[in-house]
């Protein structure tokens, strides 16, 4: 593939994973790292979303309601997001196989199907102060294993009963803080360095302009058409993920 191909590769991807996260509020990741795994090693994609993960999930913040409540509520499971995620440092740089991928497929289906079947699963309050850590944790190892961050912290914010915009707001600061964690281990790795930070900074640009349009049409549709997006879009992550793990 040579130099034009590329860059129009990755600006095609950045913009269409841009979008999905602007509909559904998370995405970003999961889209880039699987359909950039094609030309590149997975940390080198990882690497490459620090700055749009950055930004983006820092505008999906600055757009939700209740900052403040929302932070005091999470912030076990983010503190613990940051202590697994350097726990399992290096794991990225180790996954050949693709298995860890393909689990994490699985599992977004099977959490995808239970929410289009509208099973409701809720979290009970009391169980927060010690559930919020253990998901926090895990959720870091599978971030360092995957470049990921959806898994278990997404079924668990959905579980936590947010609406449409809090959801998406919480969502934002998770992946932000495991973007941050996340960003340590690339940098001790040496896959994140002055240059791929320049590289990731421009591929900040196609992110926007897919994130923008994605929001357009999530502040258009009702709360429940926004369910449906939301476990389907899901749906498609991980028969995405699946399938690059066995391509």
């Amino acid at each position: 593939m040579d130099n034009t191909t590329l860059l129009l590769f990755v600006t095609a991807t950045f913009v269409l994973a841009g979008f999905v996260k602007g509909v559904i509020g998370l995405g970003l990741p999961t889209i880039a790292v699987g359909i950039l795994g094609v030309v590149m090693a997975p940390a080198q994609a990882a690497a490459l979303l620090v700055v749009p993960n950055l930004v983006t999930n820092g505008w999906q913040i600055a757009a939700g309601p209740k900052l403040g409540a929302t932070l005091k509520r999470l912030w076990p499971m983010l503190t613990t997001i940051c202590l697994g995620t350097w726990a399992g440092a290096g794991l990225l740089q180790q996954q050949k196989d693709g298995s860890a991928t393909l689990w994490l497929g699985a599992a977004l289906i099977l959490y995808a199907l239970v929410g289009l079947k509208a099973a409701k699963l809720r979290v009970p309050t009391r169980w927060e102060g010690w559930l919020g850590p253990v998901i926090g944790f895990t959720t870091g190892v599978v971030t360092a294993a995957t470049g990921v961050f959806v898994l278990p912290a997404v079924p668990y914010l959905q579980a936590l009963g947010f609406d449409k915009d809090a959801l998406v707001q919480a969502l934002g600061i998770s992946f932000i803080v495991s973007t941050l964690a996340l960003s340590f281990g690339l940098i001790g790795a040496g896959a994140l360095n002055g240059t791929v930070a320049w590289q990731s900074l421009l591929a900040l640009v196609p992110a926007l302009i897919g994130m923008g349009g994605g929001q357009f049409i999530r502040s258009r549709i009702s709360p429940a058409t926004f369910k449906i997006c939301f476990f389907a879009g899901l749906l498609a992550l991980g028969a995405y993920l699946c399938w690059r793990s066995v391509a």
